[in-house]
């Protein structure tokens, strides 16, 4: 780390390490096997994969390097990066985060305070959100568990259309729940 004229370390920036290796930075390897356009695919010996990529004035990148032997491709580095970012971030989009909502009672619930959480709920689980409900039991509360079993029931029952039970009411500890996840739409 070099010190700064202030007196303090601060890191320097460092060079990104390129995922793959291109042309000379393949070292060590008798043979590669060479696929790409324009290539007759095939096993060749490593200076000659690159006197062909050099021919067609290409590059020669290293794509999978733990087969046997090594898979090269004779392609245009930069635009083979390109192409690796779209898919990246393509699969990126694709992938939906799971949101958990939780929705809490008492073992004492109204039916009033019941049915506007039961609609928060069904919100939610139209939105594509998990639905966690749970009863949690303050004092001497706690004995009233079957009470608690009920809402949760009750509960699960008011949502069955749009969600499903993942797990029937489990107490841990002060607190008894349920989850519930989205039913799938149907086309």
């Amino acid at each position: 780390m070099a010190l700064r004229p202030g007196g303090y370390n601060r890191r320097l920036p460092q060079k990104r390490e390129e995922p793959y290796r291109i042309n000379l930075l393949i070292r060590g390897l008798p043979q590669v096997r060479l696929v790409g356009e324009n290539v007759e695919q095939g096993i060749y010996e490593i200076a000659q994969a690159l006197a062909i990529a050099q021919a067609q004035e290409l590059d020669l990148v290293e794509i999978s390097p733990n087969a046997d032997p090594p898979v090269c491709r004779v392609v245009d580095y930069s635009k083979f990066k390109y192409e690796q970012k779209k898919k990246q971030k393509e699969l990126k989009a694709k992938q939906s985060k799971v949101v958990l909502k939780e929705i809490r009672f008492g073992p004492n619930t109204d039916d009033h305070d019941f049915n506007f959480k039961l609609k928060h709920a069904l919100n939610f689980l139209k939105e594509g959100s998990k639905v966690k409900a749970y009863v949690h039991f303050v004092g001497r509360s706690i004995v009233f568990k079957d009470r608690g079993e009920l809402l949760l029931l009750n509960f699960a029952k008011g949502l069955e259309e749009v969600g499903k039970l993942d797990e029937m009411p489990r107490l841990e500890g002060k607190r008894m729940s349920i989850i519930l996840s989205p039913k799938a739409p149907k086309k």
